[in-house]
């Protein structure tokens, strides 16, 4: 009796921090029993969303993006049928697809990162502790190797082809705007200079072959002619056909004379066989028959006749000719080259220049969080599922 007075004695304020203890209490075995029936919910997404929004809240750093554009083109060859790129094949942008890739391969290669580290130090600039953990060189491994370093590189640079138009898309991540405009801007410069490099080779690789075909046809040209030339001041021969035509004039009129002689003897000998003419006129016919014999052997029968002489004489002119002919051919063949590598100079244009942002575009904080969040629910899905399955299985 005495205590019942004793509890109505106490105050109502005495109770309340008893009953508020008691109501917490209430609520943690409350939440431990939710997580306990719903452990599956919890580790796909609560956990997941939890650490995505403690992350990209406050731990993500900035991301800043330079996006530039450029087309390696080539006056000489067509541009693809799509309406940009008929309006870049009238202004004269005609691209190169082969060398454009080239240069893609080039900017994602182990020489560009190399020469990049070396002028503008971006290992130094992707490992500032002012990178968050997770986003900075080196990895959790610690790996400072080149090769690390290289496939890091190749996370935050990346070249893109427009199949449409073919201009290609460069977009350098980087930690600060300045850092990611200087690596932009140099991988442009490096490229432009690579385009003009193989220009260059390709360009003086045609026209010295072309040179050297003309240098090897000068030279077959000069030895003909200087043999043809000596044929002639040793031999005496100029020209063959003509001289054994005035050779055989001069036989005919021998023949001709002789001929006359032989008649004039045939016919003195018969009207007076002692004329003392008839000795004159035998030995007139004699030297005449010896004239016509020596200068027939000029033109035929003898190792110093024409007819000997003009086919070593028409076997060098035609040497002579026919070195001319190569000649004249390998000088078209280099200007032919010549204008070639013209048509085959290659362009790199910058149709947009690096930019250099004001404000980080990336992480998008809050869609990456909605997106880990959205994921987990599908992982909470199948997970529940397959669970249900193996319970209703082991029933």
């Amino acid at each position: 009796m005495d205590d019942l007075v004793k509890s109505n004695l106490v105050p109502e304020a005495d109770k309340r921090p008893h009953a508020a203890v008691g109501t917490h209490a209430a609520r943690v075995v409350a939440v431990k029993s939710w997580l306990k029936r719903h452990v599956i919910f919890a580790l796909t997404v609560l956990v997941p969303t939890l650490c995505a929004t403690l992350y990209y809240g406050l731990i993500a750093s900035d991301v800043y993006i330079s996006e530039s554009r450029f087309i390696v083109r080539n006056p000489a060859k067509p541009t693809t049928s799509t309406a940009l790129g008929s309006l870049l094949q009238t202004t004269g942008i005609a691209h190169s697809q082969d060398d454009a890739y080239s240069v893609h391969d080039f900017i994602l290669s182990r020489d560009a990162l190399r020469e990049l580290d070396e002028k503008l130090g971006i290992r130094k600039a992707y490992a500032d502790r002012h990178i968050d953990i997770f986003a900075r060189f080196p990895w959790f491994d610690r790996d400072t190797s080149f090769e690390a370093f290289y496939k890091y590189y190749g996370k935050h640079v990346t070249v893109e082809d427009d199949p449409e138009s073919s201009i290609s898309i460069l977009t350098v991540r980087a930690y600060t705007a300045q850092d990611a405009y200087r690596i932009n801007a140099l991988l442009l410069d490096m490229s432009e200079r690579l385009v003009n490099s193989m220009s260059e080779r390709s360009r003086n690789d045609l026209i010295r072959f072309a040179e050297h075909e003309v240098k090897i046809a000068q030279d077959q040209a000069r030895d003909a002619s200087l043999a043809l030339l000596a044929f002639r001041s040793k031999q005496s021969v100029f020209e063959p056909d003509k001289q054994a035509e005035i050779q055989l004039e001069g036989v005919a009129k021998l023949q001709e004379e002789l001929i006359s002689t032989e008649a004039k003897l045939a016919e003195l000998r018969e009207l007076s066989p002692s004329n003392p003419q008839l000795k004159a006129l035998k030995g007139r016919a004699d030297t005449l028959r010896a004239a016509i014999e020596a200068e027939g052997s000029k033109v035929a029968g003898g190792s110093r006749s024409l007819s000997v002489r003009a086919s070593t004489f028409e076997r060098l002119a035609l040497e002579s000719e026919f070195a001319d002919k190569q000649l004249g051919m390998t000088l078209e063949t280099l200007q032919t080259a010549r204008n070639e590598a013209v048509r085959q100079q290659l362009y790199l244009d910058r149709l947009v220049q690096p930019n250099r942002q004001d404000e980080a575009t990336e992480p998008r904080r809050i869609r990456s969080i909605f997106t880990v969040f959205l994921l987990g629910l599908i992982a909470w899905g199948v997970v529940s599922l397959i669970a249900a399955a193996v319970r209703e299985h082991a029933d």
